[in-house]
């Protein structure tokens, strides 16, 4: 979030494999843009695993 903040309003995230992915807030959601424009918000953050953290979206986004 502070770097959304630090960068204007966006900011982009590379993948593993590589892509980049936009981030953006719209009102209180966190928005994230694939490379093809499609859009996906954050539903659920910060969901504790025993391998990481997930963060729960509504769409599926694909690498372009």
């Amino acid at each position: 979030m502070q770097m959304i903040k630090d960068d204007g309003g966006k900011h982009n995230v590379t993948t593993v494999s590589g892509d980049t992915l936009k981030l953006q807030m719209s009102s209180d959601k966190l928005k994230v843009f694939d490379e093809s424009g499609n859009a996906a918000t954050v539903t659920q953050a910060d969901v504790m695993q025993s391998n990481g953290v997930v963060h729960v979206i509504d769409t599926v986004l694909m690498p372009k």
